[in-house]
Formats: C-alpha cells, structure tokens, sequence
C-alpha cells in the first residue's frame, strides 16, 4: 500500500490527529467532514479536504497533501487544485493548505509567488520525522511508526499497541485495526503470524481486518491450486465443490491464469 493511502486512512479513521499536528484541540476534528472532492477542471480529485460542518461555519477548509518523495512542483500543483476547487464550489470560508512532508530534505521551498500573494501561515508546513514527544497520542504514535527506521519502529509499534490497550474498551478493538494498517504496511515482509510474536497480538484475531485479510489468504490459497486440480482432470464444477468456490470465481480464475501463460 503507497504511504499517501496510509496516511489518508488515517486521517478518514482518525482525523483528530490533523489538529494535533497543527497544534490545536484534537477536539476539533468533531467540527469537520474528511473527504475526497471532485475538481472538473483537471477531471481528479482532491483526496484530503477536511470541510467544516454546517453548525461551524467560522471555520476554514483545510487541504491536507502528503508527500513522501521529491516533488519540485508539488506546491503549484496543490495551490492550482485549491483555487480550481474554490472556483468550483464556491465556498464562503477561509482555507488553509497543510503540507505533510516525510522529511525537511525533500521540501524545495514554498514558490516566492505564493510568498507574497498567499496569506502569512496560509500554507502550513509539517516535517513528520521532526515531531518529538508522541508518547501520549495514538495518532501521532501511528505517524511516528510509518516514518520510523524499522528497528526504531519496532519499540515504537509495542508502545503504541500498550497505548491503546489503555483505551476504553469501546474504542480499543477500532484503534487495534487500525495499527494492524499499519503495522501490515511498514512490516510488509513479515507474515501475520511473525507479527504476532512480535508485538503479542493477542486480540488480533478479533478484529475485523484481520479476519478479511485471513479471509484474502485463504481465497488466495485456494485460487493457485486450481491449475493442479485442472490438470488432475477435474471440471470447473467439481474444484468449484472441492474448494468450496463459485463456478464464476473459478472460470475468472482459469481465465486470469490463462493471460498470464499467454
């Protein structure tokens, strides 16, 4: 999964953790919507847009962009969606551009243009990997667990996960998800199970990620066996029954390996 998504599931399942980053009331995460907004213009869309609620109309839209590689342009581009977004939908709200770069290295510069014709503190810049006490928030935990080296990462993923075992037991199963995002994305190499050793997961079972993951291992599993039963002689009917399948996910299935042999 690209560390852009990461991060907007993150901000979609959490999205007090923006206001921590701008050093506000995470509280105010209550006042917004996070979605993703369409701009005709450029025919894309705008995928971090947090708009305030009707009952808040003091308060600004916020663009949030994340970035974890070079971009030289990536300030036009965001300054240009902006603008054709608010051309478009017209909104009668202050804004604000929050930029979230991986490191204070890959950032070239807000453009001297937007310097002078933007409001001072109009386009707010983070570098992630120079947050410093994160220890009592599970949100800026996660943030520090996906920029971390990964030996670094691995105390920071077990004080996480003893963070949010301290949470109220209504919320804990929600949190323990989403770590398990994103412990299964910087621990791409390791299988659930080693994961599990790792960090004493032990109510990972329980959730309902784990259990559509370990429901995609198993189709998985059960796909790469059909070319064998295939060349045993058997139908598409009967590994449909042995595999406890549809006939239609066993035909697509005989189609994709097909294309792939082509």
């Amino acid at each position: 999964m690209k560390t852009d998504t990461i991060f907007y599931t993150l901000l979609q399942n959490l999205p007090s953790v923006l206001f921590e980053l701008l050093e506000k009331p995470p509280q105010l995460a209550a006042h917004y919507e996070f979605s993703s907004v369409e701009i005709k213009e450029l025919a894309r869309r705008i995928d971090g847009v947090f708009l305030p609620k009707i009952e808040y109309p003091e308060d600004p839209i916020y663009f949030v962009e994340v970035q974890f590689q070079d971009d030289d342009n990536l300030y036009w581009r965001l300054i240009t969606e902006v603008f054709l977004y608010l051309n478009q939908y017209k909104p009668d709200k202050k804004w604000q551009a929050v930029v979230l770069w991986a490191k204070r290295s890959l950032d070239p510069g807000i453009p001297l243009a937007y310097q002078t014709s933007l409001a001072a503190g109009q386009i707010h810049v983070v570098y992630l990997d120079e947050l410093t006490d994160t220890s009592s928030s599970i949100g800026l935990g996660i943030i520090q667990l996906v920029v971390a080296p990964e030996d670094e990462a691995i105390q920071t993923a077990r004080s996480l996960i003893n963070l949010v075992q301290q949470v109220d037991a209504a919320n804990s199963r929600y949190l323990l998800e989403l770590v398990e995002r994103m412990l299964i994305y910087k621990f791409s190499t390791y299988s659930r199970q080693e994961l599990e050793a790792m960090f004493g997961l032990t109510e990972w079972r329980q959730t309902r990620f784990y259990q559509e993951v370990e429901q995609e291992t198993e189709l998985a599993t059960k796909l790469k066996t059909i070319p064998r039963l295939l060349k045993m002689g058997l139908s598409v009917e009967q590994i449909a029954e042995a595999l406890e399948l549809d006939v239609e996910v066993v035909q697509q299935a005989i189609k994709t390996q097909g294309r792939k042999e082509s």
